[in-house]
């Protein structure tokens, strides 16, 4: 009779955690998707990764320079060459870029959504603004959405940095 009713107790402890997991999960109504941004490496030991529409690969970085945590907003925006996304920083994140853009002139930032990468930045300049523009290797029909997903998923994790602090 004891092992019924551990069994059963046992049983109702794993229900409830089940159960308390999909409480605190959000109903979202966009596609979760997460940015970093990695520095062009010249070691060809590191990892490399191709973009989908022009095949070029590009060895990058182990670490992300730009992470989700990083990024306050993002718009799609037209400039003269089309359309791209702008990647708004934290000011902390926008003085860490300005001080590797500035050491590190001619490399690419190559931009990964959910781990795939979709965009490649040459670093012309010292990035100073703590914005970024980023075209990136996706029909322009599915722009909107991309830029929509983004930002939403940026709100949300901000919103999440808040609450911890």
């Amino acid at each position: 009779m004891n092992r019924r009713l551990t069994v059963l107790v046992l049983g109702l402890m794993f229900s409830a955690a089940a159960g308390c997991k999909s409480i605190g999960e959000p109903k979202r109504d966009f596609t979760l998707t997460v940015a970093r941004l990695f520095l062009e490496t010249n070691d060809r030991s590191s990892a490399s990764v191709e973009l989908p529409v022009s095949g070029v690969r590009v060895s990058i970085g182990a670490k992300p320079v730009i992470t989700e945590g990083d990024i306050v907003a993002v718009d799609l925006v037209q400039v003269d060459l089309g359309k791209c996304l702008l990647f708004h920083l934290t000011p902390s994140a926008a003085r860490d870029l300005y001080r590797l853009s500035g050491a590190n002139q001619g490399r690419r930032l190559v931009l990964l959504l959910n781990q795939v990468a979709v965009g490649a930045r040459r670093i012309d300049a010292p990035l100073s603004e703590g914005r970024i523009f980023m075209f990136v290797e996706v029909a322009e029909k599915d722009l909107p959405t991309l830029a929509a997903n983004l930002q939403k998923s940026v709100a949300e994790l901000q919103a999440a940095i808040a609450k911890k602090k």
